[in-house]
């Protein structure tokens, strides 16, 4: 008889297994794997080469049958589904964080063709304002639906962080919806979308689908649900210009609603276009842009009862009357925090929320001169930080520069950095030196212009100069080996390790990961690539707001939660960009406010603004704010650079010069106030060369001489302060003359000492022979007195201009000993 008639049942046994290797680095960590052989043929080639004998690499941890009663079976990738949908983390390829136990609860549930969702844990309530959100949102539709045959629209204006995913799901629960379909264009947002609908108990029999997650075929279509897909992805077009065949079902389902979330990337093509070409040319297809550009709810080939608007920055879709103000929900940063603060009672829901503040860092020409000026009349951070290579082989153009910027915020180097910075003035805030700020940036989001900027801060970062930042895991979260949406997410947090509290990471990016995405342990935003718009700005900036809390171990209040951050920071080394976008922001954010004094003051009482202008680190008001957003200075701040001590030199050496000349201690002692000149200048001279010979002497009583050395230096400072700040008093006489002389074009030493000398002993109480002695022996520094003249003219002018008086258009324009052009005068700013 022919064997062929009856072959052999072929020797296989469809296997799941799992296994991990023997190393601390994969500890927690499975992968999960198909056989049809023996597990043990499949091992060996993994692991083709063998160790030292009786030392294993690797340890068998679970193997399971995949056959199904019925006859059927499964495999590796269900199994690999069905634990993304669960929640569990996947770390690379099969490998996942997962317990044993676990494990074999999937494949059971894999087995017997079962569904589950994520552990339903959270039973946080609606906010006011969110319910207030719901109420305007559902009151609206249902009116509009019953008088109109248009299909209505909502926009919600909503800074980030006031969950408007919890609140969309809670409208949908009020109107009764129950097929949702979320589009978005950026894909990061899933995670939110899927963990509120998947993690809290209001929802429970709700499903989501997605693509890397359930399919509409997967789920059971009696029960509500909702669909996240990207806009590029469900409004694309086939090679032959129709839908793509993966997506027709969607454009069958009559959706409830069509949400359309971060909808400031469609209304807003440019900066969409500028965000996809800072992270890679390959990540951007004209077609999608030309999708955002032509969305049209009229034309939209899918069918729904209604539409919602997600975004924090709508500005250009309200600016343009696409919504009017009965179809507007508006919650801002503002509200926000005032809310918080005039909450009453306990249990404020808004407690947690951090306050944001920023701090804002004018460099120095040591660090800037390398640049050409950018478009916001500061150093431009993209030239700054650009770089050459791609990937790992990337390294900053200017890295000696950019090496000293990594000094600066770590404070080494200071005094040397800021060579003007003397006598005593103390270090502004610096993220990583002060310790009241390094307690709580153990984890940062750097913004830079390029994929290759990003990995050539990484590569600078880890060079053994850096050891201090050696301590943070560096992770870049940029170009298309990352990835995009979930996948980028994901790196970002597992860089951060199981526990955050005890890591400390910096992330890199230059477009991923900047809005919709939370990511709690950020509490920094260095902000390291020129914007052209306050939406990338304050979208990226509120990636840092998100509030993190853990749960408190207080048995007296189990539900109280201990709020890990209370404030986060945004740190700008570009002030006048940054004060300009704030401006701009602020003013675009308060429609019913016309003044825009009170607009910038309503924001900034919230979001205070610390401004380090070279020489002293200080809170700036909101006048302040808009000079700067106006004119590149604020009016207090130019009084400030002739009131600065860095003006004048009173070091020993130049008093003895000083004392040394009679016409000139007979010059300063006609000023009133420097009477006593002579004798103050002796005692200083006196006490320095006395504590300088305590000094080399050995002392009997150590503790006794130290003593008196201390007081003598006291006394020391004390006189030399008196000094200074008489010598402050007569600069600050000098924009008064520059007020009342008409002279531009030569230099203001010329027209102190040749042009208009009566005027200038009228305004100072010196005669020109006797200032030019002063200067001549060091009292006052020329190239300070030269940034402090240049400033007071673009001031002046800035005024002058905008009150239409155009009197001084000169080819040239002079500061206090050196010209300039009018084209240098107007395109950069001396430091």
């Amino acid at each position: 008889m022919n064997k062929k008639f009856f072959p052999q049942k072929p020797d296989v046994n469809p296997t799941i297994y799992g296994y991990t290797e023997l190393s601390s680095e994969y500890k927690g960590l499975i992968k999960v794997g198909y056989t049809e052989r023996s597990v043990s043929e499949r091992m060996k080639e993994h692991y083709p080469t063998k160790g030292p004998e009786n030392v294993e690499k690797y340890e068998v941890l679970l193997e399971e049958p995949s056959m199904r009663n019925d006859g059927t079976h499964f495999k590796d990738y269900d199994v690999h589904k069905a634990l993304i949908q669960r929640g569990f983390e996947n770390v690379g390829g099969e490998w996942y964080k997962i317990g044993i136990d676990e494990l074999k609860s999937v494949i059971l549930s894999v087995r017997e063709g079962t569904t589950f969702e994520l552990t339903r844990n959270n039973d946080f309530k609606l906010r006011p304002e969110q319910k207030e959100a719901i109420r305007k949102t559902s009151a609206y539709f249902k009116n509009y639906r019953s008088q109109e045959s248009k299909i209505p629209h909502f926009l919600w204006n909503c800074k980030m962080r006031f969950g408007k995913t919890f609140t969309t799901y809670k409208l949908a629960q009020e109107m009764s919806w129950r097929k949702i379909l979320v589009l978005t264009f950026k894909p990061a947002v899933e995670n939110s979308w899927k963990n509120d609908l998947c993690s809290h108990i209001d929802f429970k029999g709700w499903k989501f689908i997605s693509r890397v997650g359930n399919t509409y075929e997967d789920i059971d279509k009696s029960k509500p649900f909702v669909c996240f897909a990207s806009f590029q992805d469900f409004l694309g077009k086939n090679e032959m210009g129709g839908i793509k065949l993966k997506n027709e079902w969607a454009h069958l389902v009559n959706w409830d609603c069509i949400v359309l979330d971060e909808y400031h990337y469609g209304a807003w093509r440019e900066t969409a276009k500028e965000l996809f070409e800072s992270e890679d040319l390959g990540d951007l297809k004209e077609d999608n842009l030309n999708e955002m550009k032509n969305w049209n709810e009229n034309e939209v080939p899918l069918t729904t009862e209604g539409f919602l608007y997600l975004s924090g920055t709508p500005f250009r879709a309200i600016e343009s009357g696409e919504f009017i103000e009965e179809q507007i929900f508006n919650w801002t940063y503002s509200d926000e925090q005032e809310a918080k603060e005039n909450w009453k009672g306990d249990n404020n829901p808004y407690e947690s929320l951090p306050r944001m503040v920023m701090m804002t860092y004018q460099l120095p020409e040591s660090i800037t001169h390398i640049t050409d000026k950018g478009e916001f009349d500061e150093f431009d951070l993209n030239v700054f930080f650009s770089s050459t290579g791609e990937y790992e082989n990337s390294r900053f153009k200017y890295e000696n520069e950019v090496q000293k910027w990594l000094n600066l915020l770590r404070g080494t180097e200071f005094e040397t950095i800021y060579d003007n910075l003397k006598l005593g003035r103390s270090k502004p805030v610096l993220p990583f030196s002060d310790t009241r700020l390094l307690k709580v940036l153990n984890h940062t989001f750097w913004f830079l212009p390029s994929v290759s900027s990003c990995y050539a801060m990484k590569n600078l970062l880890e060079q053994p100069q850096n050891v201090f930042f050696q301590d943070y895991k560096i992770m870049v979260v940029a170009g298309k080996k990352v990835g995009v949406g979930v996948k980028a997410l994901e790196l970002a947090r597992k860089g951060m390790g199981y526990n955050p509290l005890n890591s400390k990471s910096i992330t890199l990016s230059c477009g991923k990961l900047t809005t919709g995405v939370t990511v709690k342990p950020w509490n920094g935003l260095f902000m390291l690539r020129n914007t052209k718009s306050p939406e990338t700005y304050f979208q990226t900036a509120f990636r840092v707001q998100s509030p993190w809390t853990v749960s408190s171990s207080n048995n007296d209040s189990p539900n109280q939660e201990e709020i890990l951050k209370k404030e986060c920071y945004v740190f700008d080394f570009s002030p006048n960009r940054a004060l300009k976008l704030i401006t701009d922001y602020s003013c675009r954010l308060n429609f019913n406010e016309s003044n825009p004094e009170s607009k910038v003051n309503e924001f900034i009482k919230f979001l205070p603004i610390l401004c380090f202008d070279g020489s002293s680190m200080r809170k700036i008001n909101s006048q302040e704010v808009l000079d700067f957003a106006a004119l590149g200075t604020s009016g207090s701040q130019l009084a400030k650079k002739f009131e600065s001590a860095r003006l004048v030199h009173v070091d020993d050496e130049t008093l003895k010069k000083l004392m040394a000349n009679q016409q000139a201690m007979n010059a300063l002692m006609k000023i009133e106030g420097f009477r006593n000149l002579n004798t103050d200048i002796e005692k200083i001279i006196n006490k320095s060369q006395k504590i300088k010979k305590a000094k080399r002497e050995s002392p009997d009583d150590p503790k006794n001489k130290k003593k008196e050395i201390s007081q003598e230096q006291k006394e020391q400072r004390s006189l030399r302060k008196k000094i200074q700040e008489k010598l402050q008093k007569f600069a600050t006489r000098i924009p008064v003359f520059m007020y009342l002389t008409d002279y531009r074009e030569r230099t203001l030493k010329d027209v102190i000492t040749q042009l208009e000398p009566d005027l200038f002993k009228r305004v100072t109480g010196l005669y020109v022979d006797d200032f030019e002695l002063l200067i001549s022996i060091g009292l006052f520094k020329s190239s300070l007195m030269n940034s402090a003249v240049f400033s007071f003219k673009r001031y002046e002018d800035a005024s002058l201009s905008y009150s239409g008086f155009t009197k001084h258009e000169a080819s040239e324009v002079g500061l206090y000993d050196t010209v300039i052009s009018s084209e240098e005068f107007k395109g950069k700013e001396i430091k």
